[in-house]
């Protein structure tokens, strides 16, 4: 949460910083003591020591999150450690990237089978191995069943009209929500998908192969919030292409796009000559509607959230907000709650709006959309989606809310 920071030292790290800043930290807990050699160059109104130095051994503790939106000239004291203390040089670019990613991919042997799945990781990724090796990768898109309002002909059309890739779709609809059906636990739902998209990529390899790997989009944020990252994080949530890997996959795991963040993929994009329509468009969790769905996954849950959604995305769109906001998407559970249609009493589906703000997924903070757009995007749900009596809008910030309800 929100603390201010009073800047006790401003040389070094905390230069040209201000005498206080907004910061985010945890309040609960202190270093009462610091070690001999160190002093106190950062406090809050909870942590006397939120910031300490040892000049001489030119070491730095902070208690709070620099890396986060929410502090402010977070980005400044970063780039002081970065450049003052460490004596880095800032020569490192994305067009750098993408030239040494793509030596390396051009480096493996074998053949690679990419997953796509119309988002811009996926995208990128595929675009930066086929830079790489060409022909010897070949792009799978697998409808599931769980996406966006008619998704699998855009993503069919985008491919075949936009990018010299081979690429291949595959039905699998059935067999993911037949997998589904009667679960409610979201890590379990998070790993049927994980492990249901496995199986459809082995069988493709198998008889379309010999595939030497298996390639995806996957960010930093999904590594860190899956808990397999190098350093102390939490399983907040797992991933399906992170934590849902099934441990008999006999395909290496190829994710060129490992270590970076949404915005950084998206200057890639840009770069590669992606088009703006694409590399602008809102992320779309990997199990797609399977978290956006609470509680078990019906025709009906389906339904409401494919068109509810598309209902929020035209809208923002419409009224100037869908490219100056990070997600929208309309969520629905089991809760139900009683509406008037016509003359009649009705018992139907709580639709939950969910629209936030955010730079790298990490931290997110909630819209303040106008009320008039709000109302509009209600009173069409309400009218226009079946079996859905009320809206409701999901104000909690991440943390200690996640961006997506499972």
């Amino acid at each position: 949460g929100s603390s201010l920071l009073t800047i006790d030292s401003s040389e070094n790290l905390l230069s040209g910083i201000g005498k206080s800043v907004r910061a985010w930290m945890s309040h609960g807990d202190e270093a009462e003591q610091i070690p001999p050699g160190f002093k106190v160059i950062g406090h809050t109104e909870s942590a006397k020591a939120a910031a300490i130095a040892s000049e001489e051994k030119s070491i730095y503790g902070i208690q709070f999150h620099p890396e986060v939106v929410h502090t402010e000239q977070g980005t400044e004291i970063l780039k002081n450690f970065v450049l003052k203390v460490c004596g880095a040089k800032q020569d490192w670019t994305m067009e750098g990237f993408i030239d040494s990613a793509v030596e390396k991919i051009s480096k493996i042997e074998g053949n690679v089978l990419c997953g796509v799945s119309g988002g811009i990781d996926s995208t990128v990724a595929a675009l930066l191995i086929h830079k790489a090796i060409g022909d010897r990768q070949k792009c799978v898109f697998v409808n599931n069943g769980l996406l966006r309002l008619n998704e699998e002909k855009e993503i069919e059309e985008m491919f075949k009209n936009n990018f010299n890739v081979n690429f291949t779709s595959v039905d699998a609809v059935q067999v993911f929500l037949s997998k589904l059906k009667g679960v409610e636990d979201p890590e379990r739902k998070r790993m049927i998908v994980g492990e249901e998209f496995i199986h459809v990529f082995t069988k493709f390899a198998k008889e379309n192969g010999p595939f030497k790997w298996l390639a995806q989009g996957t960010l930093y944020p999904d590594v860190i919030e899956s808990g397999v990252s190098k350093g102390p994080a939490a399983v907040i949530k797992s991933h399906h292409n992170v934590g849902g890997l099934p441990d008999w996959l006999d395909l290496q795991i190829l994710e060129p796009l490992r270590e970076l963040y949404k915005d950084e993929v998206r200057k890639i994009a840009k770069i590669l000559g992606v088009p703006e329509k694409l590399y602008m468009r809102h992320p779309f969790p990997g199990p797609g509607l399977a978290v956006r769905i609470i509680g078990e996954i019906t025709p009906a849950k389906l339904q409401i959230a494919k068109v509810a959604s598309k209902i929020v995305e035209d809208e923002l769109i419409t009224a100037g907000f869908y490219g100056k906001v990070w997600q929208a998407y309309a969520a629905v559970g089991d809760d139900k709650a009683v509406g008037v249609v016509g003359d009649e009493r009705k018992y139907g589906n709580i639709v939950m709006i969910r629209v936030v703000d955010s730079i790298d997924a990490m931290t997110a903070d909630w819209t303040r959309l106008p009320h008039e757009l709000l109302e509009k995007i209600s009173n069409r749900i309400t009218n226009e989606v079946e079996d859905v009596t009320w809206v409701t809008y999901a104000i909690s910030s991440k943390p200690p809310a996640t961006i997506e309800p499972q």
